[in-house]
């Protein structure tokens, strides 16, 4: 009697081995495009997401314009714009503080109550007007003017008595 061995590999099982083969190599491509597709489809509508609330965003700043108030302050806050009665005052750097005062070595460059957003040319002309109608100061002579009274000399005018 003749003892029969398993065969490992049998003709059924190397056919079924190869159609599964054959049917990976053609769903893969497409297995690997429609898993693509869906990546592409989440992250477009991750986009529209964001884009939609950029949307809301900017039609809620649209709206802001609408309140006066708002378009005030912007214009204060962007143009420095100013309301009429008001000063305005720009700080160049608020953090610095200087150790010395600064001291000027030419002239005052203000005129009193000068307005900081007119032009040059009125400040200058107000200084012109400031300078003709102020009373020219001479200094005294030395002539007019009696020497100090010192202690130690005498009086050069004879007492009355």
């Amino acid at each position: 009697m003749q003892v029969r061995l398993p065969r490992l590999f049998s003709v059924r099982v190397l056919v079924f081995s190869l159609v599964v083969l054959l049917a990976f190599i053609l769903v893969s491509p497409t297995l690997h495009s429609y898993l693509q597709q869906r990546q592409d489809l989440e992250d477009l509508r991750r986009e529209v997401a964001t884009a939609q609330a950029r949307n809301d965003d900017l039609r809620a700043d649209l709206k802001r314009w609408d309140d006066s108030a708002y378009v005030i302050a912007q214009a204060r806050e962007r143009l420095s714009f100013v309301m009429p009665g008001e000063m305005a005052f720009r700080v160049k750097d608020p953090e610095t503080v200087p150790d010395t005062p600064v001291t000027s070595s030419g002239p005052a460059a203000t005129v009193q109550g000068e307005d900081v957003t007119r032009p040059w040319y009125t400040s200058v002309w107000d200084s012109v007007q400031i300078a003709g109608t102020t009373p020219a100061t001479t200094a005294p002579d030395a002539s007019t003017t009696p020497p100090a009274s010192d202690p130690t000399t005498t009086d050069p005018t004879p007492a009355a008595g």
